[in-house]
C-alpha cells in the first residue's frame, strides 16, 4: 500500500499550470513543511514535501491556499527521474494528492508566527462565521468547485 498522511504548512503559494489540450487540466504545486517529530537536538526540523494535485483540486489550491496555510494531505509517493540539461540524471519525489484540506481556522493561521510556523500567510479562504465556533462561511455557488464532490 503507497499511502502518505501529511499536515504542514505551504512554504510558497501553489504554482498552478494547466495542461495543453481539448481537455486542459490544472495541475497544481506546492511544498509543506512538515515538522518531524521528534529529533534529537532541542532545534525544529522540518521536512520539506513536493505536492502535485490535478483538476479540481488543483484549481482548489489556486484559488484558496496561500503561503503559511496549515494543511492536511493524503496521498500517495511517486518517484522519477528525468536528465537535465547539463546531462545529469535528477531524481524526484513527490505526493500525488488525492485529498487536501484545511487543518485550522483562518483565525488560527493568522497567529502561526506565535507557534513557529510560517508568517504573511494570507489564507484566502471563506471567513469563519462571525459566532467564533470555527466552521467556515461556504458562499453560494461554490459546490461545483469543491474537490470532494
Amino acid at each position: 500500500m503507497n499511502k502518505a498522511i501529511l499536515m504542514g504548512r505551504l512554504t510558497r503559494d501553489p504554482e498552478v499550470r494547466y495542461s495543453q489540450g481539448d481537455n486542459a487540466m490544472a495541475i497544481a504545486r506546492y511544498t509543506l513543511a512538515v515538522d518531524r517529530r521528534f529529533n534529537r537536538s532541542e532545534e525544529s526540523n522540518a521536512d520539506f514535501i513536493n505536492c502535485v494535485a490535478f483538476g479540481k483540486a488543483a484549481e482548489f489550491a489556486e484559488k484558496y491556499f496561500r503561503k503559511g496555510t496549515k494543511l492536511l494531505v493524503t496521498g500517495r509517493i511517486q518517484t522519477g527521474s528525468y536528465t537535465n540539461k547539463d546531462g545529469v540524471k535528477v531524481y524526484t519525489t513527490e505526493v500525488i494528492v488525492e485529498d487536501q484540506e484545511f487543518a485550522e481556522s483562518k483565525n488560527s493561521s493568522s497567529n502561526a508566527g506565535s507557534d513557529g510556523g510560517f508568517t504573511g500567510g494570507s489564507n484566502r479562504a471563506p471567513e469563519p462565521s462571525g459566532a467564533g465556533d470555527g466552521f467556515m462561511n461556504i458562499p453560494d455557488g461554490i459546490d461545483e468547485e469543491l474537490p470532494f464532490n
